[in-house]
């Protein structure tokens, strides 16, 4: 039968696509239905028709599924951020482990590789130590803060989100009341004026150390303007604003200004302001302390992060002769977790400040046998092999959601290094780099690690042998 956009069909959801969604047939035509779980009996609306699929919108649950429970959070299906809160804990972990190894198999053909049981979490709220807020304004004309909801730039002004630090969520919802007070202007995408753009908030876990940064479309011809004569300018509200939450929120160590006047969707500008403190916070995971700057990557969930870092070094099996490669190397955090493992370390990271703070990071924990080279992984690590003639005899990678670059796999594949391990927020992208490579490595074992639990994401350990 051949369905259209509009038409009405019963679905019983019979399995999971990799973003989430339930997947049912009605007379041989797919039908991937968001916010549907497997198990459930849904009535949905088609929004989408190709000729053998299409795209539901869910109208109703007919019978619900035994794994159906209730989301939390009363904006889970408009944010979109928490695509598997309609799930129990546990079959979040089960469609993960299975989207791993569908990837595995349809990707990289591979049917016969061992996977470990999924590593998920006790407590798996608040766990992000990172909140972007946007700031805009909503219907009634006044500034909000919250999230967009999902592909729109129209913010939910959420009061709680249960993957958030509850810290940050206060900071951001003082700070949209102290900017309604002050009548600071609030950035506008489509006339691309107006003052503040986000409030983004990093937390140390353990040390309760927090960051608070004001990002703001601050030109310099309007810097210093006036609303009217009798009014303060914006940088003496600005200073108003850092005193207040110095007095009402102790925790917070440091309050950046980030400079972003840009047309993009990219949060962060690239000029940070000190407003107070030493511009960067303090974590701990496991035995290090990690210095955390504004521009600096560090694993949103520490928690996991640990878990995740202990599972690639002893993946590794690293010994006191071993040169380590730390490709992709953020603020060190691999790399120092395996020092006393190790003769040498090597990192590479593109981000200048990030290098910067693994230096500092190095020095706080006193490493004395890490280098971090700030670079291009695909041309620094090219050269640290062929022109400074060093070789490594483990190699850990942690590429970013594209994966490797072909450069750095055909120099892992002239090295031959025994020892190397695959770290992977994206499991398409590391079975394709993969794949690229069983002419000398084979696939030893997979580890997957929840590190965003309620979301469609999943980390993962890739331990790979010479053949």
């Amino acid at each position: 039968m051949e369905y259209r956009k509009n038409d009405i069909v019963t679905l019983k959801i019979e399995d999971c696509g990799i973003d989430g969604e339930g997947i049912g047939k009605a007379d041989g035509f797919t039908v991937f239905v968001k916010d549907a779980v497997i198990g459930d009996t849904v009535r949905a609306k088609i929004m989408k028709a190709k000729k053998n699929y299409g795209y539901g919108r869910l109208e109703e649950i007919i019978t619900p599924s035994p794994d159906r429970v209730e989301p939390k959070c009363q904006f889970a299906r408009q944010c979109g951020g928490c695509q598997l809160q309609a799930l129990s804990y546990e079959k979040q972990l089960e469609f993960k482990t299975s989207k791993v190894r569908g990837h595995l198999e349809r990707i990289g053909g591979f049917t016969d590789i061992p996977m470990e049981k999924i590593l998920g979490m006790d407590q798996p709220f608040h766990y992000r130590n990172k909140a972007q807020f946007p700031v805009g304004i909503n219907e009634k004309g006044e500034p909000t803060v919250g999230v967009f909801a999902q592909r729109t730039h129209t913010i939910i002004p959420i009061k709680e989100c249960l993957i958030q630090t509850q810290i940050s969520q206060r900071i951001a919802n003082r700070i949209v009341e102290f900017i309604k007070e002050n009548n600071f202007t609030v950035y506008n995408e489509q006339t691309q004026e107006g003052l503040f753009r986000h409030v983004v908030i990093k937390v140390g876990i353990k040390t309760n150390q927090v960051m608070c940064i004001l990002v703001l479309n601050e030109k310099d011809e309007i810097k210093e303007k006036y609303n009217s004569s009798n009014s303060k300018s914006e940088s003496e509200k600005l200073e108003n604003l850092v005193e207040m939450l110095k007095q009402e929120f102790p925790e917070i160590k440091t309050i950046v200004k980030n400079i972003n006047n840009k047309n993009t969707n990219v949060i962060l500008g690239n000029k940070n302001i000190n407003l107070y403190g030493e511009g960067y916070i303090e974590d701990i995971l496991g035995e290090y302390k990690f210095k955390i700057s504004p521009m600096s990557f560090y694993q949103v969930n520490p928690v996991q992060a640990e878990i995740l870092y202990n599972t690639a070094i002893e993946a590794a099996q690293l010994s006191q002769e071993d040169t380590l490669f730390d490709l992709y190397c953020g603020i060190g955090t691999i790399g120092i977790f395996a020092s006393k493992k190790v003769k040498q370390v090597y990192g590479i990271e593109i981000v200048e400040q990030a290098i910067e703070d693994a230096k500092e990071n190095a020095k706080i924990n006193n490493v004395q046998n890490a280098e971090f080279i700030c670079g291009d992984v695909e041309f620094a690590f090219d050269e640290l092999i062929n022109k400074k003639k060093i070789t490594p005899t483990a190699i850990i990678v942690d590429p970013p959601r594209k994966g490797l670059d072909d450069k750095t796999i055909q120099n892992i594949l002239k090295l031959k290094t025994k020892k190397l391990v695959y770290v992977s927020c994206n499991p398409a992208t590391m079975v394709r780099d993969i794949a690229k490579m069983e002419d000398e490595y084979e696939v030893q074992r997979i580890q997957p690690v929840d590190m965003f639990p309620f979301s469609k994401h999943v980390e993962s350990v890739a331990v790979l042998n010479l053949k």
